[in-house]
Order: C-alpha cells, then structure tokens, then sequence
C-alpha cells in the first residue's frame, strides 16, 4: 500500500492489465501515458508497450475513429480501452448505442464486448466555460442498453473500478472528473485488484439524512460534512461509485432508517441522473422525504464567482439538509 497520484493509479491498473493480456490495446488522442509517483518510479505505457498496442506520442484528434476503431477491437475478441477528452463524449455514443450495447444480445450472448470508454469529464471549476465544464453525462450513458458506468471519486477506487472495467465483458464508462484528483487520497496497493462494479461505499455511517453523491459533487459533501454535524444533524453518506447498476439495496437499507433521502450531484437539474436514484429509493422505501441538489439548466460560465453561484457546493448542501430535518 502507498500514496499514489490519481492518475498513477489509473495508468497503474492499464499496465497491470496490459501486461496480463497481450491482445490488450490502449487508444487515446494527444495525451501522452506518462505518470510518475511520489517516489520517483515513471509509469511509460508507450515505451512499455510500444505503438502497436498504445497510440503512441497520441492519435489526430479524431474520436469518431478512435471509438470505432476501439470497439471493433473488442469485437473481434482482444480487450480495448479508448480514452476521450472532456468536450467530445457525443462523438462516441453512436458506437455505443447501436454497437457496442447491443452486440452481446444480437448474438445470444456469445460476443462479449470488453471495450471500456475512459470519458474525461468536464468539471465545474472557474475558468473554464461552455463545453469544458459540462458535468452529468453518466446519465446519457445510463439510459443505453447493454452498458455499465463507473464514477469513481478517489485513487483507490480509480485503479479498482479500471480494472474491473477492464474484465468486466460489458462494455464499461468510466468518467474521469478533474477535482477529485487532488486533495488527499486513500493508499492504493501495488498489486492488481477490484473495487466491484455495482458496489457502493458508505463514506460515513448516520441516522438523520442519508446524502448520496458521486463524483464530482463528492468533493462538496465532503466539505460540508462536518458542517452539518456543527447542525446536530447525524448524515449517512453513500457514495454509489457505480451507476449502473445502482446499487439499491444498499440506497434502500439506509433510507429505511434515516426516511430523508438528499441526493447532490453537478449534472444539469431536467433529467438528470438524481432524478433516477429518488425514483429507485422511493419505491422501494415508500413515503421518504427527498430532495435533489443540482446544477441549473444553463451552460457553465467561465466567471469563478458565477460558477460559484451555481454549483451545489457547501453551504447549499448544508442548507438543503437543515432544511430537511426542519420539515
């Protein structure tokens, strides 16, 4: 176990699982797979498994290709992660939808599609606006058939959730947020290992409300935590880390014993995927007070003060739970 970067930690699990299937192919545009940890060791995919099996220095930005390209590799039977950048995730639902999701049904389950999408995401940061600060494509992703997606919030359960996405024979989205790569990170074993899809985590035990956020809202709750204690409210925190399939079972279990249901995410408020986990919880908990928490349907700004305005962070999250236990 060690301290290990973010994105060490997810080129970790690529090399581990490179090195274990020959067949396995790495595609990506201008982005260079180069880490290093703290400890000075550099992580090279290229100069380890050379052009034939990575894209090189990176490929002409071309991601209608490059989908293409990766899950017709996975068609035929090797294993295929793709990695896009934040603003070009459209560009690969096409494959998605009519391909990639549906090959094992159309074949009667004798295809498997061991494809993983590694979709940068956008974030609700200052200084970056419109299509660099979208956030909530996971749920345009969730409503396809045949597909699975993974938002992992911390280093540990980034290499964990790589790697069971990479074995995993569905094809898998993994988002990749920028916030949740700084700040303090959990220790991540050298070795190869599993954080399981469809498992979620409770982050901290309570009996009031129970909070449930993924990335990169996780950021937020955490810093309003411990406000919220300062409240006397008593918070579960659930972090579902896979979308689909929801872990509802664990949702339902803490609701039954809070009946408040918050849910915070940084997704567009109409149809985003919060508006999925209230359905799921309340029916199977009837009768919970719930409430939603979630970006306003409007582009991001590029100014920082209306970024800050608009983004569900800290101080709304404590409010809204205040709230919650005032009704």
């Amino acid at each position: 176990m060690a301290k290990k970067p973010y994105a060490y930690a997810q080129l970790e699990a690529v090399a581990l699982e490179m090195r274990k299937n020959k067949d396995m192919v790495f595609f990506y545009e201008y982005e260079t797979p180069v880490a290093t940890s703290p400890t000075g060791e550099v992580l090279n995919l290229v100069k380890e498994f050379g052009t034939l099996r990575t894209s090189g220095r990176g490929w002409a930005i071309d991601e209608t290709w490059l989908v293409g390209a990766a899950v017709g590799v996975a068609a035929a039977g090797s294993i295929a992660v793709v990695r896009l950048p934040s603003m070009t995730t459209l560009f690969a639902i096409e494959y998605i939808y009519n391909q990639a999701g549906k090959l094992r049904s159309m074949t009667g389950g004798q295809a498997s599609m061991p494809f993983v999408l590694w979709q940068g995401a956008g974030g609700r940061t200052r200084g970056s606006a419109g299509q660099h600060t979208e956030v909530g494509q996971e749920g345009l992703y969730a409503n396809l058939p045949g597909v699975k997606v993974v938002v992992p919030s911390n280093a540990y359960d980034a290499k964990g959730l790589m790697i069971a996405s990479i074995r995993d024979p569905d094809p898998v989205i993994y988002f990749d947020y920028p916030e949740v790569k700084s700040g303090e990170q959990p220790d991540v074993p050298d070795e190869a290992y599993e954080v399981p899809i469809g498992k979620g985590v409770v982050r901290q035990p309570g009996k009031d409300i129970t909070l449930v956020a993924w990335a990169p809202a996780t950021v937020e709750v955490k810093r309003a935590l411990p406000l919220i204690a300062k409240a006397g409210i008593s918070v579960e925190y659930i972090d579902p880390r896979t979308l689909k399939p929801l872990d509802t079972g664990l949702l339902a279990a803490s609701v039954k014993k809070t009946r408040r249901l918050l849910v915070v995410e940084h997704g567009h408020y109409t149809n985003s995927y919060g508006s999925h986990v209230i359905t799921e919880v309340v029916q199977a908990v009837p009768g919970v007070r719930a409430k939603k928490l979630a970006f306003p349907d409007v582009p991001g700004p590029g100014a920082a003060g209306m970024m800050s305005w608009l983004r569900p962070d800290a101080p709304k999250i404590v409010d809204a739970a205040v709230q919650m236990m005032r009704a």
